[in-house]
């Protein structure tokens, strides 16, 4: 292996994936992971007659990062390695370039549509591929699209059918499940390699050599000075209380500690039950509750300016569309409210003591003349944007040489990034145009950046998978891990918690490790049998909760003023995709207003206007230019309640809905709209 530059440890654990099994590699976060995958597919094209190599990945920046650094460079003077992600055309022809390539690397979802896709071009089997790699495959449970693509394989595998893929996963944490014992633990990780039809390898024998190269950064805890007062989180609390007393809690509901988690859950029940019982004013109650509690979180976390705007930016889209009392009580409670609490915000002697904190956590780093490079990682988008409006608007930190943007997942609207937004941001941060991310959760697994030396949690309270990724990102020589908290706060306890979970982790690896083959096999048989055998059970009551009304009994109502809008039969099924109405009647239920925030054109479609109620101008969806013949609206459920014959049910997701949709037809929906034009 000496033509490779593996270190031994490397060597070690890629031993038996050389020689053809099914292997997870578990190596912690700098470890090399990609590096040792490189060479077993390097491996495996040289000795394999028609290999077929496909690299997954579970985040679109993963695509580019894993073909520039790794695979090109390693293998794309001998072989034809293609990369393939959401934006690339290539995607389109997914089976042609499957069939074309030696090595392809993509998200999971593109691999997974190909399965599905029935297009020749676009269609691929398991068995066109030789070599499977799976990255971070601890995320292998559950409904995660890495284990749709593996139950079709473990199916296949349980039936006899051949050829299948060589397994090859990666991970820096299977993590516990949520255990907290030894033997449940065990069980989390037989059931991850019971998914990936693979055993667990680590280094054993060179473990001293892993230590020295992949040294952890130092941890520490930045604690934060208590907040003495608070006048205006104390001001949003009062005015909570002239809602609670307005609304009249039902007698069987106890609202828990407002500015907190539990009591967004609560709320966020309270309104779900308002809708069901036709309850506006419960309903709406809740829903501005939800708002006032936000503002309490986000003044724990960032700004009071930033709080205070979060509600200012929420009652200006509500100005206008006010429809009965309960409205006007709500609108009238917050601008008699405004001034003093935009007052109060302003007053720095009462601003938030972790963003002092958080400043000097970033001095000790940063300065003009060092090459530091750091990523701060909090909980959501609304936070980094606060963040990273204060990052740069602060004069210590810009004469630090702070040079900050953020990152967000892929996805549409503003708080999100395209897909090449994303590329160009990791793209600089490794040039060292900027110097620091401000990033949630996208960035905790696989961002490559050997420069990183610090590595800050602000607000954050996440499991131990998250806790040793987000640690993985420094990569530098004596770089910090920082914990920026109260003193007794959740961050910190849940912190101090995952340490003992990683340990667990190992313990629960090891115990697995030890198991003989025989013994290994038949428990991964056995878990095989029972997950193939609960995933029947559940897609046939997915069946039949969906055929549980027909689509003409149920009809939607409006989530926020629950006037009854569409009829279940009007909803359509767009490319196995869009749910639209196709009704001409449902054109007097809305209006339409700016173009969707949309960046892009797809094939067959392109995103028009938005679309709102006609009477409180919620907003519903977007229109669609479908083959440049039909404008359909399509309708987000969660914006909806059903009303079934049984009452109101609400859903999330298209997917859960109780009656079943028919597919659109292009051709019935144009003798309807155009029958002159067809004669």
């Amino acid at each position: 292996m000496a033509d490779f530059e593996l270190y031994k440890y490397q060597q070690e654990v890629v031993e038996r994936a050389v020689e053809g099994e099914n292997i997870i590699i578990w190596l912690p976060t700098g470890g090399g992971k990609t590096r040792a995958a490189v060479y077993v597919a390097k491996r495996h094209l040289e000795t394999t007659k028609n290999a077929k190599v496909v690299v997954l990945v579970n985040k679109v920046h993963l695509v580019d990062q894993h073909y520039s650094k790794e695979f090109n460079p390693k293998l794309g003077s001998t072989y034809d390695v293609v990369a393939v992600s959401g934006e690339c055309e290539r995607k389109d022809f997914f089976g042609n370039v499957v069939r074309d390539s030696d090595l392809v690397i993509c998200t999971a979802q593109i691999l997974e549509n190909a399965l599905i896709d029935r297009e020749d071009s676009r269609h691929v089997e398991l068995s066109d591929i030789t070599l499977l790699i799976i990255d971070e495959c601890h995320h292998t449970h559950k409904e995660a699209v890495y284990n749709k693509i593996m139950r079709r394989y473990v199916e296949k595998k349980l039936k006899g059918e051949r050829p299948l893929p060589q397994i090859l996963g990666l991970t820096a944490s299977p993590g516990t499940g949520g255990a907290r014992i030894l033997a449940k633990a065990v069980d989390h990780v037989l059931e991850i390699c019971a998914n990936m039809d693979s055993a667990i390898v680590s280094s054993k024998t060179y473990a001293p050599e892993l230590k020295e190269q992949v040294p952890r950064p130092i941890k520490k805890f930045d604690i934060a000075d208590d907040r003495p007062l608070d006048p205006f989180g104390d001001h949003l609390k009062l005015i909570m209380e002239q809602i609670h007393e307005y609304m009249v809690l039902p007698p069987d509901f106890r609202l828990r500690e407002t500015g907190t988690q539990e009591y967004e859950a609560d709320v966020v029940i309270l309104e779900q039950r308002g809708v069901r019982e036709n309850n506006r004013l419960l309903a709406q109650c809740a829903l501005h509750l939800r708002q006032y509690n936000d503002a309490l979180l986000i003044n724990d976390t960032v700004r009071m300016m930033d709080a205070y705007s979060s509600l200012e930016d929420f009652y200006r889209t509500k100005i206008l569309t006010a429809i009965d009392e309960t409205d006007d009580f709500l609108m009238i409670l917050f601008h008699e409210n405004q001034a003093e609490l935009k007052k109060l915000a302003m007053d720095a002697r009462f601003e938030n003591p972790k963003m002092a904190k958080l400043q000097s956590t970033l001095l000790r780093q940063f300065d003009p003349k060092l090459m530091s490079r750091g990523i701060l990682f909090s909980k959501t988008r609304k936070s980094i944007h606060c963040l990273n409006d204060w990052v740069c608007n602060n004069r210590a930190l810009q004469d630090a040489g702070i040079k900050a943007a953020i990152l967000t997942g892929a996805g549409n609207g503003n708080t999100y990034m395209t897909q090449n937004e994303q590329k160009d941001t990791i793209r600089n941060f490794r040039k060292g145009i900027l110097n620091l991310l401000i990033s949630t959760s996208v960035a905790e697994e696989g961002l490559d950046i050997p420069e990183c030396n610090l590595v800050v949690r602000y607000g954050l309270v996440t499991n131990e998978i998250a806790q040793q990724q987000a640690s993985g990102r420094a990569r530098a020589r004596n770089s910090e891990y920082s914990v920026v908290a109260m003193a007794g706060g959740p961050e910190v306890r849940r912190e101090l918690t995952n340490e003992y979970l990683e340990e667990l982790t190992a313990k629960a690896i090891s115990q697995v490790q030890e198991m003989s083959h025989r013994e290994f096999r038949a428990k991964l048989t056995e878990l095989q049998t029972q997950a193939l055998i609960s995933n029947r059970l559940a897609e046939t009551l997915k069946i039949t909760k969906r055929c549980r009304y027909s689509a003409a009994d149920i009809q939607l109502s409006c989530r926020r003023c629950f006037k009854i809008v569409a009829s279940g039969s009007d909803i359509k099924l767009l490319d196995n995709e869009h749910y639209v109405n196709i009704s001409r009647e449902f054109e007097e239920h809305y209006k339409v207003g700016g173009q969707a925030p949309i960046p892009r054109t797809f094939d067959d479609w392109e995103p028009g206007r938005v679309i709102s109620c006609r009477k409180c101008s919620e907003q519903w969806g977007f229109e669609m230019k479908y083959k440049k013949v039909a404008l359909l609206p399509n309708m987000k459920i969660k914006k909806f309640a059903l009303e079934t014959p049984d009452g109101k049910v609400l859903v999330k997701k298209w997917k859960d809905v109780q009656f079943p949709v028919e597919d659109f037809d292009l051709s019935d929906y144009c003798k309807d709209r155009f029958p002159d034009l067809l004669d």
